[in-house]
């Protein structure tokens, strides 16, 4: 199951002890929405292993500043609350499987 990031509280899914993979997103872009299916697959594959979550850019613009996104979508790894990485576009099932997976 996937979280909705918000401003009030992405400090507190980024304290999880588990990693954090955050998608940020919009309504109107194309490859979000062909990412969107992928992202819901992975939040239940490693549910209870790792938290993911997703951000509406156009309902966080202080989130996305202090991340510095500027393409969408965007996907970025959390460990122990710190960015570890990030990829931008849509990008394989597998290769989103595999950088969590490390971070277990």
């Amino acid at each position: 199951m996937e979280k909705i990031v918000t401003e009030s509280n992405i400090a507190e899914i980024l304290a999880s002890d588990k990693p954090v993979l955050i998608d940020f997103w919009a309504t109107w872009c194309g490859p979000c929405r062909a990412l969107a299916p992928i992202v819901e697959e992975i939040a239940e594959e490693f549910d209870g292993k790792a938290v993911v979550a997703k951000c509406n850019v156009d309902d966080c613009s202080g989130i996305c500043m202090s991340y510095g996104i500027r393409n969408i979508p965007t996907l970025i790894y959390f460990k122990d609350g710190k960015v570890v990485e990030r990829t931008v576009g849509v990008v394989p099932k597998a290769d989103i499987a595999a950088k969590l997976t490390n971070l277990i």
